[in-house]
Formats: C-alpha cells, sequence, structure tokens
C-alpha cells in the first residue's frame, strides 16, 4: 500500500503523556503544599487524579460532558477524594496543571527520529482530541512543529475520535483519501478503531504488547518499527 499522509495521535503515540503530566503534578503537589493537607505523597495523588481523569476524558469523548466540566471536575473530584472541598484550590490546580504541562518536552523514545526520516516523503499531521491551545503548545515546546504540516484538534472540527467524522474532517482538510491515509495512535478504542471504521488503515502503537481481540492493520511496540510498515 502505498502511504502519501501518515496522521499521528499526540498523546502517549508521539508526547510522553505519563511522564510529563507525572513531572507536573508532582511539582504542583509540592507547589500548593498538598502534602501539609493531609496527602500522603505525590504518587498517591496522581494515582487517584489519573483515575477520575480518565473517567472525566472517557464523558467527555461521548458528549456526557463538556470541556469546562471536565476541567472544573477533575482535580475537584481528587482533592475531594482526600476529603479537601475546595473549589478555589482546584480551579487554581487546573489553570497551573495547563500552563506548566505543555512546556514539558519529553517526547516517546524515537519519535523526533522517526518524523525526521519521513518529513520528505510523506506529509505528516496529528489528529487530536486534546484541548486546541494546549496540544499547540506541546507541539511547539518538544520541537514537533517543524515536521507537521498540518494539527486537526477534536474541540476546532467539532467532532472527537473516534467519531468517523473527524477522520472524514482530517481528509478533507488535508486533500488526503482513504486509501493513502494511515492512521498510527495508542488507543486501540479511540484512535484505531475509530480510523478502522471511517475506512482507513492504521498502526496500533502498543508498547505494552496489552492483549485485544480487535483487527488491525498494523501492530508496533516500538515506533522505528513503523519505517518497517512503510517500505514493505
Amino acid at each position: 500500500m502505498q502511504y502519501t499522509h501518515l496522521f499521528f495521535d499526540l498523546d502517549r503515540t508521539l508526547w510522553d503523556m505519563e511522564r510529563n503530566a507525572t513531572e507536573t503534578l508532582s511539582d504542583l503537589f509540592f507547589q500548593f503544599s498538598l502534602h501539609e493537607k493531609g496527602i500522603g505523597s505525590a504518587t498517591e495523588f496522581i494515582e487517584h487524579y489519573n483515575h477520575y481523569n480518565d473517567l472525566l476524558w472517557d464523558r467527555y469523548r461521548r458528549k456526557i460532558i463538556d470541556k469546562a466540566t471536565l476541567r472544573a471536575l477533575r482535580f475537584r473530584q481528587t482533592l475531594a477524594h482526600f476529603g479537601i472541598h475546595d473549589k478555589k484550590l482546584a480551579h487554581q490546580f487546573d489553570e497551573s496543571y495547563l500552563a506548566q504541562a505543555p512546556l514539558k518536552n519529553n517526547l516517546i523514545p524515537g519519535a523526533l527520529a522517526l518524523l525526521e526520516s519521513l518529513k520528505d516523503i510523506y506529509e505528516i499531521h496529528i489528529i487530536t482530541n486534546g484541548f486546541h491551545e494546549v496540544q499547540h503548545h506541546k507541539i511547539n515546546s518538544s520541537g514537533l512543529a517543524p515536521y507537521l504540516k498540518t494539527i486537526i484538534t477534536s474541540e476546532q472540527c467539532g467532532y472527537t475520535k473516534p467519531d468517523y467524522r473527524i477522520f472524514t474532517h482530517a481528509l478533507k482538510l488535508t486533500g488526503g483519501e482513504t486509501d493513502n491515509s494511515l492512521m498510527i495512535g495508542d488507543d486501540l478504542h479511540v484512535d484505531i478503531v475509530g480510523a478502522r471504521d471511517a475506512g482507513w488503515h492504521q498502526v496500533y502503537f502498543n508498547p505494552a504488547a496489552n492483549p485485544h481481540q480487535e483487527s488491525v492493520t498494523y501492530e508496533i511496540k516500538e515506533l522505528n518499527e513503523l519505517n518497517q510498515i512503510l517500505r514493505s
């Protein structure tokens, strides 16, 4: 198959979400003196934050809640888990998180080397469900921007992955076709099944080798394996 357009997810596919978020949340844990408010450790705080954040993002993708609600609740619920009911603190924490996390520049191993090897051959794009302004900050801060032709955010186009309409929008915006476009992402349902249902070929980036029963076009554990697929 001759691909000309490569569409990458951003978080956990190119931008190291876990590492960048953990570093930021650890910094903010001490900045806001949460250890003095009865929370035992940053690790414990982050564990519960991830739980509530994942639940809220799932509801956001399914259009049950909006962006403002997600932002209002994720730290409020986390703090409430520890018996801290302080809306002002939750709001300040959220504002600080969104200001600091996008400036972190840790990437998934091999990301820049891969993009460097592809940039003169393919048109490279991003499709992300992340907040529009935040994702642009991440891309600029981490050095990804020079490799990307188009950045498509769900907030900007009005549809979130796995909705097939975000993939249709991506093709219209970039001039790609279903038979020459390839989606690369780490979320089996959101990125891969979504792209598959839109008629695209896909590459499931599965570094942990999580077992699954879905039919996917390709599957890789390391980003550099993508070059082998594209050369085959």
